[in-house]
This record gives C-alpha cells, sequence and structure tokens, in this order.
C-alpha cells in the first residue's frame, strides 16, 4: 500500500514511525502499530485449551479484517482483506474438525 509513495505522504498517513525504524519494508503489526510478537501465542499442553485458543484468535483475526473493510472504499485493499478474512472462516472451521477429533478421542475406551 505503500508502494510509490513519497516521504510526505507516508508522513501525513501516520505511517512516519514505521517508516522511521522500518523503511518500506514489512514489519508485522496490528492496526494499531503494536509489534507482533510471540507473546500473543497462548499454549497450554492441553489440546482442548489450545484448540479453543486458536479458534478465538482466528474470529478475532475476522473481526478486525471486517472492521478494516468497512474503513476502506479501495476495491484492491477490499478485495484483499475480504480474501484473507475468508481464510480465517476457513481456519476457524478446521480447528473446529480437530476439537471435534479430540472430543471424540477423549470419549472413546482406550484398549492396550
Amino acid at each position: 500500500m505503500t508502494e510509490g509513495a513519497s516521504v510526505e505522504e507516508i508522513e501525513r498517513s501516520r505511517l512516519a514511525g514505521h517508516y522511521a525504524c522500518h523503511g518500506m519494508a514489512l514489519f508485522p503489526h496490528d492496526a494499531v502499530g503494536n509489534a507482533w510478537t510471540a507473546a500473543y501465542i497462548q499454549a497450554k499442553g492441553d489440546p482442548v485449551a489450545d484448540l479453543h485458543e486458536d479458534m478465538a484468535a482466528e474470529q478475532k483475526a475476522r473481526a478486525t479484517y471486517e472492521h478494516l473493510i468497512r474503513m476502506t472504499d479501495d476495491p484492491g485493499v477490499k478485495d484483499t482483506l475480504q480474501f484473507l478474512r475468508q481464510r480465517e472462516v476457513v481456519h476457524f472451521q478446521r480447528f473446529g474438525e480437530v476439537l471435534r477429533k479430540v472430543f471424540e478421542y477423549q470419549d472413546s475406551k482406550q484398549f492396550y
């Protein structure tokens, strides 16, 4: 989205801080500008808890994409965000399928 933008345009778009630190390089951060960190990943070592955490993360990402879609009128940006939103929906569904299998396994009798 910043390809070909001048420094003045970047400053007007409130991306000056990002530009000062990263230039035009991609740098993962949220819509507010908070840098991504591994602290966002939660894991308990329990498949049920971890899958619920994964599903919640997918729903939060979906909601963020929906907010961003409403904030733009650029067709290219909208198409990209709609693709990413749909990807989160599919991820949520796949995690749900795995969660169902985990419950089935836990409920089954274990013979050794």
